[in-house]
């Protein structure tokens, strides 16, 4: 596939800003180049606003070039980027599997493109017919979340293997939760598809949610179309040191993630025998759907007593659920006392 066709013309013809970093990125002993503070705050100086240190061991531990990475303020960032560079406003088109993560309908609407949204099967799979039916000769993104939020589940591998080489677009596929599973995920067929587009996040089982750091993977072609219109220095200096700290303690995550399933697990089979919960929908995430009789009531129940979780009633497909992350082993089980109060 040739990704310069699905580009904005705009887009392509863009001169990207250079930044004072870009234009010198070697050592020196003086910098006056960047209208930079000269006395040291620890933070006096602009990024590296390519975070090779970064994307340097994010390529060891997902074992990928550093030029197939891309690095957001978030995976939101990522989301808003691809849709800018692919989508034309008023023209072109997303397909959405319903229900799923809002960013992806929100940025869509944000920057006027057209969404077409595709209801998941009764168990939050695809339904490839109805997918494959939604495509358009304009649509550009296919947007998957796998595991699903907020079901929680894997898609099924084979009919995403179909979208991938039946689209005419980019298959923007979203494993934020996929370290919770144990799947390798999409990762290892980066080579294998020029249409493929991964984001995954250091906010879940790297507990970095409040630094907010998405990692988008794709080929070098899209890397360097969300290098071209992302702002100058996007991912700030304390974020890129205390990503690189964090991502050295691979063990102490992998323990952290080893407990969050051994709870989860735990936590659904004990939510199952409580009597005003219906069904505990399968998760390969670090939460669960929770079907429960009154959930609205439920929740603000919960809310009065200190613990909140997310009401999912209104949700295409999620009546009467509750969405509830996997806590410590004591919120969880402050959690299935008062559920079981109610």
């Amino acid at each position: 596939m040739d990704i310069t066709k699905l580009v904005r013309s705009n887009i392509l013809e863009l001169k990207p800003y250079s930044s004072a970093r870009d234009e010198f990125s070697g050592g020196a002993s003086i910098f006056l180049d960047a209208n930079e503070s000269p006395y040291p705050t620890q933070y006096n100086r602009y990024p590296d606003p390519h975070q090779r240190k970064l994307k340097q061991r994010i390529g060891q531990l997902k074992k990928v070039n550093e030029n197939q990475i891309f690095l957001g303020n978030g995976s939101d960032e990522a989301i808003d980027l691809l849709i800018r560079a692919f989508c034309e406003p008023g023209q072109d088109e997303i397909v959405i599997p319903q229900p799923t993560y809002g960013m992806y309908s929100v940025s869509a609407s944000i920057n006027n493109v057209i969404t077409r949204a595709v209801t998941l099967t009764s168990d939050f799979d695809i339904d490839i017919h109805k997918t494959l039916a939604a495509l358009s000769s304009n649509t550009k993104l296919l947007f998957l979340c796998s595991p699903n939020n907020p079901s929680g589940n894997l898609l099924n591998y084979e009919k995403v293997i179909e979208l991938i080489e039946k689209i005419d677009g980019l298959v923007v596929i979203d494993e934020a939760y996929i370290d919770f599973t144990s799947s390798s995920g999409f990762v290892p067929l980066l080579n294998k598809y020029t249409n493929l587009v991964i984001l995954q996040t250091l906010s879940k089982a790297w507990g970095l949610a409040g630094l907010r750091l998405g990692m988008c993977f794709a080929n070098v072609e899209i890397i360097s179309i969300l290098n071209k219109i992302k702002p100058p220095y996007n991912i700030s200096v304390a974020s890129q040191l205390i990503a690189e700290e964090r991502l050295n303690d691979e063990e102490g995550k992998d323990s952290r993630v080893r407990e969050i399933i051994n709870q989860r697990d735990r936590l659904a089979s004990e939510l199952i025998k409580l009597k005003s919960v219906e069904r505990v929908f399968p998760s390969d995430a670090n939460f669960l759907l929770v079907r429960i009789k009154n959930a609205k009531e439920a929740y603000i129940t919960l809310l009065e007593r200190g613990i909140v979780v997310r009401d999912r009633s209104t949700v295409l497909l999620c009546d009467d659920c509750l969405r509830i992350s996997v806590g410590t082993p004591v919120e969880n089980q402050k959690l299935l006392k008062e559920l079981s109060q109610l």
